[in-house]
């Protein structure tokens, strides 16, 4: 970030403008202050709490699957320890849909009871706090399929060959395996098993070990990692695939990591993702640098290709549709953001979204160069502004099976969430701060899940700063401020009274923040101050003595806003003292007089050179005036009452 200046009030004071302001302290609700209190009054997803008897250490998925076909076989193996302080009851998830043939608890028989999609088990010998025990489920059948969110999908796709491939976020791996949907519950490690016909190449998560010959012509692709892995980014696709490596380089590593793709063994398929994928390599090296280590380094990278609108995270083999510049660095960057962090709960999926979103943007700005960072935030800007409400927290009623779409919202979790890291970053004004606050997170959490007040200490440690009103306003808050101004000068100094409305004030009545001013003067020079906003209404007085032509709020785009109104002030006697504005000024100019006597007053327009443009008498408090036959340029305005004369300064834009 490049600072023009970071400016020093000689005099600050604010204006309390009763009818301006709309809230009051001690009914503002802060989320951020009360989230424990919140978060004990919300129902969770977790239907059953047996799912939180025990802590998975291990799954071992050993699958049956096929290119052509959503069916699914095969046993499903876990390792837990009991954290209860008794587990009679085994529960663990699977659609009714599939078909269990049997469950072995520490290698007993036992029968199943299922319920809603809910499957539980009774031990014949109950186990204590801390014992570890294995449950074995053989299962299969036709899982239902159909949409974006569907747990497995099949298709003939255009390339001319048939895919498979899962997708289990948020609620769908039980669609397609037995598990325990619980996003606190990271397995430490996992195998993913998978048979097919030896047309096929199978991919998945961690190394590929083996591929095994089996019966029946079919191959065996035995995958493993070893890193911590949530429920939902378990998964596999199934192709004639062609296998395409290439190796990133990141500094400090000492080593290369992998990049494996598997890619539609089509001729002319390759060559057309090649591009794409082989700028995997510079996203890798550049977020190692900026983040932290790419932090399955010890496996690989990789990407599935498949028919998917999108692409989806899976951890170290991402599923994807296409290898477009942004959808490559969206989805690598929830290998630090999403995947070795995930969200501890669907409200929070701005820990997933919005952070890869704003990864791909730092891509963006690092590669392709700041003009088109610029266009990029312009239009996220522009998303998050397109309505006038919504939090980027996910409220707990809106969290539901039947309203995925709310939660993956690319308004609010994506692009929103993404404004919200930018807006930070501007807020501590050091970049180098900004990213030792992502890497402190990544340490702290790393491995596991976070909230977004989790996120929201490690800022205020590393930081020294207190961002909770910032994340009442633009995290639990909705809404976005629009800022008016209007200024004049004198011999010694500027005056500012800057408004802020807010576009849901019922909920967030005020965004206290940072804000920069550019100020452009008739002299060709221009400065750049930063203001705090405390409340609707703020007044400064600034040491500001040449003469202003224009102010331009916001300049580089960094916070989340709509800009009003900015007019210039003549204070001087009553009687033609004004307002005059927009400036710049593009079809008319409004005159406001401050006094509301019915004095004929004598407006004139003039150009640089004192050449009379426009003249017109008046006794109205308020003149608007045509001014969209006018060339481009600085103009002089003028009022005359009696003997009195005053002058100001507009800028016409075509």
């Amino acid at each position: 970030m490049y600072k023009t200046l970071l400016f020093t009030l000689i005099t600050f004071f604010t204006l309390s403008v009763m009818a301006q302001h709309h809230h009051d302290e001690r009914m503002y609700c802060s989320k951020a202050r009360f989230y424990d209190e919140y978060l004990k009054s919300t129902k969770n997803i977790i239907q059953t709490p047996l799912l939180n008897d025990y802590d998975v250490k291990f799954y071992f998925l050993d699958l049956d699957v096929q290119n052509d076909a959503v069916d699914v076989s095969g046993e499903v193996t876990f390792y837990a320890e009991v954290v209860a302080e008794e587990l009679d009851t085994f529960a663990f998830e699977l659609l009714d849909e599939m078909t269990i043939s049997s469950v072995y608890i520490n290698d007993d028989l036992l029968s199943v009871y299922r319920e809603n999609d809910e499957c539980f088990v009774a031990l014949t010998n109950p186990l204590s706090e801390g014992e570890m025990f294995t449950a074995k489920i053989n299962y299969g059948g036709t899982p239902p399929t159909g949409g974006f969110f569907s747990g497995i999908t099949s298709v003939y796709d255009s390339w001319g060959k048939w895919v498979t491939w899962t997708l289990s976020e948020p609620f769908a791996a039980r669609d397609w395996w037995p598990t325990k949907q619980v996003l606190e519950d990271k397995a430490d490690s996992a195998w993913i098993f998978l048979t097919t016909d030896e047309s096929n190449m199978a991919g998945s998560n961690g190394l590929l070990t083996n591929v095994t010959p089996m019966p029946d012509n079919k191959l065996r692709y035995e995958w493993k990692t070893n890193y911590p892995i949530d429920y939902y980014l378990i998964s596999f696709a199934v192709s004639e695939y062609q296998e395409y490596n290439i190796y990133a380089h990141p500094e400090g590593l000492g080593d290369s990591i992998l990049i494996q793709n598997f890619i539609y063994d089509v001729p002319g398929c390759l060559e057309n993702y090649q591009d794409g994928i082989d700028q995997t390599a510079e996203f890798i090296e550049l977020f190692s640098e900026l983040f932290s280590m790419y932090p399955f380094h010890e496996e690989k990278y990789g990407h599935c290709l498949t028919d998917l609108g999108g692409g989806m995270e899976h951890q170290t083999m991402t599923t994807i549709g296409g290898f477009s510049f942004g959808l490559v660095a969206h989805e690598l960057g929830h290998m630090w953001f999403g995947d070795n962090i995930t969200c501890a709960t669907w409200n929070d999926i701005w820990i997933n979204e919005g952070f890869a979103t704003y990864a791909d943007y730092l891509a963006v700005q690092f590669i392709q160069g700041q003009s088109a960072a610029n266009s990029e935030m312009n239009s996220i800007h522009n998303s998050v502004m397109s309505q006038p409400g919504g939090s980027t927290y996910v409220p707990e009623d809106e969290v539901t099976y039947d309203n995925v779409w709310r939660i993956f919202d690319s308004r609010l979790s994506y692009n929103k969430g993404a404004a919200i890291l930018h807006m930070i970053r501007f807020e501590l004004q050091d970049d180098d701060l900004f990213f030792e606050v992502l890497h402190t997170y990544l340490e702290e959490y790393g491995g596991g899940v976070a909230t977004g007040l989790d996120f929201m200490n490690v800022l205020n440690n590393v930081s020294g700063m207190d961002f909770t009103d910032f994340f009442d306003q633009w995290y639990f808050g909705e809404g976005y401020p629009t800022y008016s101004i209007a200024w004049s000068q004198d011999n010694a100094n500027t005056y500012l009274e800057i408004s802020q409305t807010v576009s849901m004030p019922s909920v967030t009545p005020v965004f206290k923040m940072l804000m920069a001013y550019k100020f452009f003067f008739y002299d060709g020079t221009d400065t750049t101050i930063y203001l705090q906003q405390t409340d609707n209404v703020n007044t400064f007085m600034l040491p500001i003595d040449k003469e202003i032509g224009l102010i331009q709020v916001d300049p580089e785009n960094w916070v989340i806003n709509k800009v009003g109104s900015i007019t210039t002030r003549i204070e001087n006697n009553n009687s033609v003292r004004f307002a005059f504005g927009p400036n710049p000024a593009s079809d008319h100019l409004n005159i406001d007089f401050a006094s509301d006597t019915q004095m004929m007053r004598t407006i004139s327009i003039l150009d640089m050179n004192g050449a009379l443009i426009i003249s017109l008498k008046s006794d109205q408090q308020h003149v608007s005036i045509n001014t969209s036959h006018l060339a481009g340029g600085t103009y002089l305005i003028r009022a005359e009452v009696a003997t009195s004369q005053y002058n100001g300064r507009f800028i016409k834009i075509d």
